[in-house]
């Protein structure tokens, strides 16, 4: 209910977008699209409609020859994943799925925010929902701003048109640091995750010393990307499979993966069996805050079903208390913001970060009381720990 009032700040409040900005990335967004297009045409000698799976199919599967991986009801399968599978066979692929990723945030994204762009306060108001998500993070729609993708430097780039709504204001972006799994090392009291937290060490690096059994000065940037995957894979209750699709790796290897892991951090291993045993008896599962998440199907005779309820049980616990934590932190944030001479607007929560702008004079004031508020909101086993940077516009602030 307390959060209730701030999100309602929020909405009313917006943030300012620089619309000629976005105009201008629209622009260049398009002569990118029109330059792929012609290159696609040049590779498969002839032009069609890049947009039609049925005409793209064709192309790919009857005039290039390229293997067929997927029969759909009207033809051949063109889906991300099936190209994903292609790209070594035939360059055009890429070009393709480069075509549709600039594509959605062309439609998607940058028209979409446009079109939302209110015409008296030229700001953009999105909707908060906090009883959405089944883990409990906040959700936002008309526009979804938690979901600007930011793997492709064109979508982070979209991050620049949201700017201060004053002159002499700036961005400032705070962020929880790797949450989860410290919600994990506390939840699970995992003795080797909770030592690793407290000394401050990189957890991706030490998960691949232990997983590959490999000193710190060996740990490749391969290593450490495999056991970041395995790391976030174990936090969301990932499968073998899960993990080999994401890695692109065999089963076996990503079942090995998991397998080393559980080994190296016991106390993980043994939350994960409790929690679901707990969860068959009681029928939910609880946050660290005691929000509950029923599973019907965790005794379900369905396997599908009964997976899916246990990897819930696993995960809800984690991600509903990262949400929990984040939600008590704008409580607090705001609470002490508003008794300070600050000069400083929460703006938007993004999944682990909060968005303010803020006076320029104003910068380490409000630098010192978001990391303080942020970080002792909740006594974890592990220190939360937040990490804050400013910039002319939220892409900056990154």
């Amino acid at each position: 209910m307390p959060l209730s009032l701030i999100l309602a700040d929020m909405e009313y409040l917006g943030v300012q977008v620089d619309v000629d900005r976005l105009e201008e990335m629209q622009q260049d967004l398009s002569k990118r699209l029109d330059k792929i297009e012609e290159e696609i045409y040049e590779l498969a000698g002839q032009s069609f409609n890049i947009n039609s799976p049925k005409q793209l199919g064709k192309i790919l599967f009857e005039e290039l020859e390229l293997p067929v991986i997927k029969k759909t009801k009207t033809g051949y399968s063109t889906s991300a994943d099936v190209l994903e599978k292609l790209q070594h066979e035939h360059e055009i692929v890429d070009k393709i799925l480069h075509y549709r990723q600039l594509g959605k945030l062309q439609s998607t994204y940058i028209e979409g925010l446009l079109k939302v762009v209110h015409d008296d306060t030229h700001k953009i108001h999105t909707r908060f929902n906090q009883v959405l998500t089944q883990t409990g993070r906040l959700s936002s729609t008309d526009p979804n701003l938690q979901n600007i993708p930011i793997r492709l430097e064109e979508g982070r780039k979209i991050r620049q048109a949201f700017v201060p709504s004053k002159d002499d204001y700036v961005i400032m972006a705070a962020d929880y640091s790797q949450i989860e799994l410290r919600v994990l090392a506390h939840i699970a009291n995992d003795e080797k995750l909770t030592s690793a937290f407290k000394e401050g060490k990189d957890i991706h690096t030490q998960t691949a010393m232990d997983v590959f059994n490999v000193k710190e000065d060996e740990v490749d940037s391969l290593m450490r990307r495999h056991a970041k995957a395995v790391n976030f894979g174990i936090v969301y209750g990932i499968s073998d499979y899960g993990l080999s699709q994401s890695l692109g790796i065999s089963r076996k290897e990503a079942g090995q993966f998991i397998e080393k892991y559980l080994e190296s951090y016991p106390g993980v291993k043994q939350y994960m069996d409790d929690v679901v045993k707990q969860a068959k008896h009681d029928g939910y599962v609880e946050t660290i805050m005691k929000r509950r998440r029923y599973l019907p199907d965790i005794s379900s005779r369905n396997f599908n079903k009964r997976s899916f309820a246990e990897r819930t049980a696993m995960n809800t616990p984690i991600q509903g208390s990262a949400a929990d934590i984040i939600k008590k932190a704008m409580i607090d944030v705001m609470d002490q913001l508003n008794d300070s001479d600050v000069n400083a607007q929460l703006l938007l929560q993004v999944h682990d970060e909060l968005i303010f702008e803020v006076a320029k004079g104003d910068i380490d004031q409000l630098n010192k009381l978001v990391k303080n508020a942020m970080e002792q909101t909740v006594e974890l086993n592990v220190p939360l720990l937040v990490e804050a940077d400013y910039g002319n516009t939220w892409y900056d602030a990154k």
